[in-house]
């Protein structure tokens, strides 16, 4: 022992030895200083056993479709959160065998892998030795996150890290460690949690993830960049393997599964919840926007409102994600081939290249414009501005495309597209099923839907003749095709489409005028009514609007919203009732409790008789068997039970098509965003050519689904004896001898209002 103690002490005397345990005395002084600093919270305040216990993590608004299928969510970090029994047995073992191998042995700091990373790390620089945290470490840097310190930040961040471990070690158990890790841990592109993440990648819950998309989502935790499967699936699938490797080792999975599973490629379904892309954006964001009016007229229990992008709020809506996906497949379908015709037709003298006056009207409209306009900048100046070239993304429809071009340009290049809306509702309660406000939200913000109001032509015309036959007018009374000059409105003579002469001695009875949808006869009628009563009826439909007090009305003249449209269109199939369309059913808080909920508005009083809502029904039916929406059935063979109306607006502005079934109603308008731009020729832009495809297309696609057997196999309900009746009498005749000879070709008259 003596000469132990001589040789420590002969030790102690040189100089090298002193310098060692000053310089180690003093290293361990410092960390200690560093880490009691910590401790204190002289770096910033650590979070108490009681903080700790009651961790409250942001989470994503949750967006459902009437079957409760996720359609979207609305958050500032994409998560949702999980209990940890919907955790598959594989995932759980793929993450503790990959991150972190002895976490049922350690007390949230594992001093056997630190030693490790130290021994291999640092001493021998093997850089496989792994980085010693352990999965309540990463839990303690995911809930708190870290900050930059003047020095030694990330030794700073390391002992608070470690201290926080320590404290949610004594506070949660093992399980509830792993739950919380996974519901808040970040994956690729910007997701939160498991569940977000399975979403994201596999268009699937957590709960259902295969060994492989399992250990896909655990391997990407080392590097979420550099392991994104979205952009890169090697890299990733080679990690995936890797996370295998892992479990094999700690005997989570056989030798002969590990080679199995090896063997399989990485298969995504990657689904966006980003708000311009992935399905109904327009929907999404118009729930939005009523969410955000919605929520500030409720509190939670703690009397603070409800954070739309924080709480986890699960939003129940009324449409049908199955039938979406077929609104718009149907939608950009027969979009992407009109908008070719659309072009050709007008060839190099397309409006878009060649008339200033619309271009320059069009530049003004710009945010950047306007934005130097006020800042003082002259016009050419801005143009300049706006001319210089630099990469930018374009819309097509074959497919994205990048170029070298100048805001004009691309002005120029999107001010051709045909945009369109599409709303189908259930018509007696007014429950949206499908909604389409545009043609790509990324570019074409835009909502035709709920935003626009355009001239709806024709599809006007069936409440100037439900005024008419609501107030006593037969369905049998005849009008001439002749042309009528009204010397009181500007000697205005509305004329009928079609180039050919029409015989002024010829009329209709109210059926084949409205199905055929002849603009003379339509006047005729409101006249014959009265435009006060017409206006009077359209209100008492639904329509709020102030309308245009003068005979062009009963051409549709009126800027009417394509919602509110198609509430007024449901009466037909709803007891003489227009609806209000709506999108939500209830809102629940992240608990699962109601806060909030929504019943249909359906007008307590009938708009109109009986009687003249079958009359109505039964007209709009033969619009579809053999009038201006036949090809309803010769093109596209459908033999549903479906009456309907076309329209299309003065120098073929507006294609509208009305669609009626006894179960769903729709309406759909194409145009341009640019009321200066129009189609080049009525046989593309009317109605019948330009709107009436999307439906007929879509109700296609509803037949061959069996799931929508119920709407698309149902019936009108069958007419009265009286409006049998009514009906039965030739659809045309003839004037007389007498009066053909001495009746006139074009009389002016003054228009009767009442």
């Amino acid at each position: 022992m003596s000469q132990i103690k001589e040789r420590i002490s002969l030790l102690l005397k040189r100089k090298w030895v002193k310098w060692l345990l000053i310089f180690g005395g003093s290293v361990i002084a410092f960390f200690s200083i560093i880490y009691i600093s910590v401790f204190l919270g002289l770096f910033g305040k650590l979070p108490t056993t009681e903080d700790i216990s009651s961790i409250k993590q942001d989470e994503a608004t949750q967006v459902l479709d009437t079957n409760g299928k996720l359609i979207g969510k609305y958050y500032i970090y994409d998560r949702q959160p999980l209990e940890f029994e919907d955790f598959p047995k594989h995932l759980t073992d793929a993450l503790i065998a990959t991150e972190d191998a002895r976490f049922y042995e350690h007390d949230g700091i594992d001093n056997v892998s630190l030693i490790r990373v130290f021994l291999k790390n640092i001493i021998l620089q093997d850089k496989s030795a792994g980085g010693g945290s352990t999965i309540t470490l990463q839990l303690a840097k995911n809930l708190y996150g870290r900050k930059k310190h003047v020095m030694s930040s990330m030794l700073i961040n390391k002992f608070k890290e470690s201290i926080i471990a320590k404290r949610i070690e004594e506070i949660y158990s093992k399980k509830e460690i792993v739950t919380l890790y996974l519901n808040t841990v970040p994956f690729s592109d910007n997701t939160y949690g498991i569940e977000s993440a399975s979403r994201k990648f596999f268009n699937k819950s957590a709960s259902t993830l295969s060994y492989s998309e399992a250990a896909t989502l655990v391997g990407t935790l080392k590097a979420t960049s550099f392991y994104n499967p979205r952009l890169h699936l090697k890299k990733s699938q080679i990690r995936r393997n890797v996370v295998f490797q892992q479990m094999l080792k700690y005997d989570y999975i056989t030798q002969e599964l590990a080679d199995s599973l090896t063997k399989q490629d990485v298969t995504l379904n990657y689904k966006s919840f980003n708000h311009d892309l992935g399905l109904a954006p327009y929907f999404r964001a118009e729930v939005k926007k009523q969410l955000s009016t919605i929520l500030d007229t409720l509190k939670r229990a703690d009397g603070e409102r409800y954070d739309l992008y924080r709480d986890g709020l699960v939003v129940h809506t009324t449409l049908d994600s199955t039938m979406q996906v077929l609104a718009e497949e149907s939608m950009k379908e027969h979009l992407k081939s009109l908008q070719i015709t659309h072009e050709k037709s007008f060839g190099k003298s397309a409006p878009w290249k060649t008339n200033k006056r619309v271009i320059e009207a069009a530049i003004k409209t710009l945010s950047r414009y306007k934005s130097y306009k006020k800042e003082g900048f002259t016009d050419k100046q801005i143009l300049d501005s706006l001319s210089k070239k630099r990469p930018m993304e374009l819309f097509e429809w074959s497919g994205d495309t990048i170029q070298n071009i100048s805001v004009i340009d691309s002005l120029k290049h999107h001010l051709k597209f045909l945009n369109t809306g599409m709303l189908s509702i259930e018509p007696t309660t007014g429950a949206i099923k499908a909604y389409i406000g545009g043609i790509d939200y990324r570019y074409f913000k835009y909502d035709h839907v709920s935003q626009s109001e355009r001239q709806v032509g024709s599809t006007f015309k069936p409440l100037v003749y439900t005024a008419a036959i609501e107030n006593g007018m037969k369905p049998c009374t005849y009008f001439s095709l002749a042309e009528v000059t009204y010397t009181n409105f500007d000697d205005w003579t509305p004329s009928n489409s079609g180039s050919e002469e029409e015989d002024p001695h010829l009329n209709y009875n109210l059926e084949k005028a409205l199905s055929n949808s002849i603009n003379t006869i339509a006047v005729k009628v409101l006249n014959e009514v009265g435009i006060d009563k017409v206006i009077d009826q359209a209100h008492k439909m639904g329509i709020t609007k102030e309308l245009p007090n003068q005979p062009s009305l009963a051409l549709g003249v009126a800027e009417i919203n394509l919602k509110e449209l198609t509430g007024v269109y449901a009466s037909y199939v709803n007891q003489s009732k227009h609806v209000k369309p709506y999108a939500i059913t209830k809102i629940e808080d992240k608990d699962g409790n109601i806060i909030a909920t929504f019943k249909p508005e359906v007008a307590k009083d009938k708009a109109y008789s009986d009687f003249t809502r079958q009359t109505l029904l039964e007209i709009m039916q033969s619009t579809v068997n053999s009038g201006t929406a036949s090809r309803i059935r010769t093109t596209y063979g459908l033999k549903n039970a479906i009456a309907g109306k076309t329209g299309t607006t003065q120098n073929n502005k507006d294609g509208w098509f009305a669609a009626i079934t006894p179960k769903l109603v729709t309406v759909t308008w194409v145009g341009n965003d640019n009321h200066s731009i129009g189609f080049n020729s009525t046989a593309i832009g009317q109605g019948a050519n330009s709107a009436l495809p999307i439906f007929a297309k879509f109700y296609q696609k509803m037949n061959g689904d069996s799931r929508f057997n119920e709407i698309t196999k149902s019936s009108f309900e069958n007419p009265s004896q009286e409006v049998i009746d009514a009906l039965d009498c030739n659809p045309e005749k003839r004037d007389g001898f007498f009066k053909r000879l001495f009746g006139g070709k074009n009389p002016k008259k003054k228009f009767k209002g009442n």
